[in-house]
């Protein structure tokens, strides 16, 4: 990974004893800003530290020298060094006169994306969200030299700041053949997008935080006339575009759409539900969470399809070792015990994030899905309630099933008639275990119903249809992956050797505190539902020492070898196939 700066260049507009004692740091390789305020004391801010260069407060002399030394300020209180790639940005006072700055470095690096890199070669449209400080217009730098340089497309650059590709009239070499169109004004960004593509015939746009509605229907005009669209907006995770009214049009919008009586009744969910307006302006999503890790969603309407409908989407988790190797998971998110019911009727599990999440800490971190009180608040729009009801829709999963004897005699393979069930865990287990069953649709040709208790305390029109037919009815109490297993066992008349095993699991599961059993709880759900049956490596939430531990100890249960690695607060477990 190679790394351009021209740290001097930024250092030469700073005092002259500022200058110096930055230029003698012994971290100064790694400088992330230099913030000047009137009459307070010069600050050097670094990846995990700040501290103060002088004890001789700020002096407006300075200031000014400073801003001679820069280019002119724009209508967004940003300027810079002409062929580099250094942001200054001004604090003004109520008169206008600048009374602070803000130096932020601007390091040009190769090779940061090789983590996305198969993904930028596919030609479809990818969003880039992250915190502010995570890299976002260091990658979007760099994925514009890539597609022009070694793809040999035509690249436009909507440069905004001068952020991408530097300040003044020549691009920085970093964004090697791509061309660049400077915008005069902030406000007349969506105007210079529409422009790029009428005037300059680009096969890809690349946009740095895209923030007001006409913005993201300008992205959405772009990439309906078939143009790559390659940009940043301002957001952490897909959440926080689906609940933010002015660019929820990126991942496609949201309406609410209204359901007949006997169409809610068969889902089993309200009249009126949450539904995806339109396809994606962006079709790849990628979170990206720290430096050496990137959540990446391969498809935004399928994830967004999810959120809506209350189940938890498994994004890759990709990350990047000091020697360039990437590695490539499948994120699982913990469910709490909670199963989110959905609008067709099955069960899965919801995506609600906690109060407590990167917020509090000041990092993007992945968190266990709670299920949140839904506060009356005053003045909320009906939209935003059922927006609310869509991501919080849950009910609790109890794990013993009301035991029922099996079909004795049929032949099998058996024909099951699902009710209430997820089919697509049904499919699952069915495939896992190798079990003679076959799922049917049509109830007549069925030799019994499985089906979740409480449809059927409430459907007496099925216990008649099934009284009639002759066919049994077995229930369990949620749509789970062991409630399901033990269903069709019992339907099979088939003896569970490892029976004591699985109370022992189920007892080691449900003992200590509520984090515990959620932390073990997810690691359960890795090992069965993608390290066994697909082989493949799956990465935890971050956890602390103790709860670790725990989780280590249940992977053992099941033979397999885990590892810890990170630094706190964000270190987790990686469990790893036989």
């Amino acid at each position: 990974m190679t790394i351009t700066e021209d740290l001097q260049k930024l250092l030469d507009i700073l005092p002259q004893d500022l200058r110096h004692i930055l230029e003698n740091h012994p971290q100064q390789d790694s400088l992330v800003e230099v913030v000047l305020d009137l009459g307070r004391r010069p600050e050097a801010r670094f990846p995990h530290q700040a501290e103060y260069l002088s004890e001789t407060p700020v002096t407006q002399e300075q200031i000014n020298d400073c801003i001679q030394r820069v280019g002119t300020f724009g209508g967004d209180n940003r300027a810079g060094i002409e062929q580099t790639l250094h942001r200054i940005s001004a604090i003004r006072n109520r008169t206008g006169k600048i009374i602070g700055l803000t130096c932020r470095v601007g390091r040009a690096v190769f090779g940061t994306i090789g983590m996305i890199r198969d993904l930028v070669e596919t030609g479809k449209s990818i969003l880039m969200l992250g915190r502010p400080g995570v890299g976002k217009t260091t990658a979007l730098r760099e994925i514009a030299r890539v597609l022009a340089d070694d793809l040999h497309k035509r690249v436009v650059i909507i440069d905004t700041s001068n952020e991408i590709a530097g300040d003044g009239d020549v691009a920085h070499p970093a964004i090697g053949r791509a061309r660049r169109m400077q915008v005069a004004h902030p406000d007349q960004q969506h105007q210079v997008m529409i422009e790029a593509v009428e005037n300059h015939m680009p096969e890809v746009i690349v946009i740095d935080e895209i923030g007001t509605e006409l913005e993201a229907l300008a992205a959405r005009t772009i990439a309906e006339r078939g143009v790559q669209l390659v940009g940043t907006a301002h957001g952490n995770q897909i959440e926080n575009l689906i609940k933010n009214p002015t660019l929820c049009d990126l991942v496609g919008g949201i309406q609410a759409v209204t359901l007949g009586d006997d169409e809610a009744r068969r889902r089993g969910s309200q009249k009126t539900v949450l539904e995806r307006k339109a396809p994606p302006t962006f079709e790849i999503a990628v979170e990206m969470l720290e430096r050496q890790r990137w959540v990446v969603h391969e498809s935004v309407a399928d994830t967004v399809d999810n959120l809506l409908r209350g189940r938890q989407p498994s994004p890759q988790t990709r990350t990047v070792d000091e020697q360039g190797k990437v590695a490539i998971t499948r994120q699982l998110a913990v469910v709490n015990g909670r199963a989110a019911q959905l609008p067709g009727g099955e069960e899965s599990f919801g995506p609600m994030r906690q109060s407590n999440g990167w917020r509090s800490s000041g990092q993007m971190i992945a968190l266990p899905v709670m299920p949140l009180e839904r506060e009356r608040v005053t003045g909320r729009s009906e939209f935003d309630r059922l927006l609310d009801e869509s991501f919080n829709h849950s009910e609790s999963i109890e794990l013993q099933a009301t035991r029922h004897a099996g079909p004795n005699g049929e032949d099998l393979p058996l024909h099951i008639y699902p009710y209430g069930v997820s089919r697509h865990q049904l499919e699952q287990v069915i495939n896992v275990l190798t079990l003679p069953v076959i799922l049917t649709k049509d109830i007549d040709s069925a030799d019994a119903i499985l089906a979740l208790r409480s449809h059927v305390k409430n459907h007496a029109k099925l216990r008649q249809m099934a009284k009639a037919r002759h066919v049994p009815i077995h229930v369990i109490k949620s749509s789970t992956i062991p409630q399901i297993t033990r269903g069709l066992r019992r339907l099979l008349n088939m003896d569970d050797p490892e029976i004591a095993d699985d109370r022992e699991l189920q007892l080691f599961l449900h003992s200590g505190s509520d984090d515990e059993m959620d932390a073990l709880e997810e690691a359960r759900l890795a090992v069965e539902q993608i390290v066994i049956p697909k082989g493949q490596p799956v990465e935890l939430l971050p956890r602390s020492p103790q709860v670790r531990k725990m989780q280590h100890e249940l992977v053992e249960h099941y033979r397999l070898k885990s590892d810890s690695f990170g630094e706190e607060p964000n270190r987790r477990l990686r469990i790893y196939p036989a």
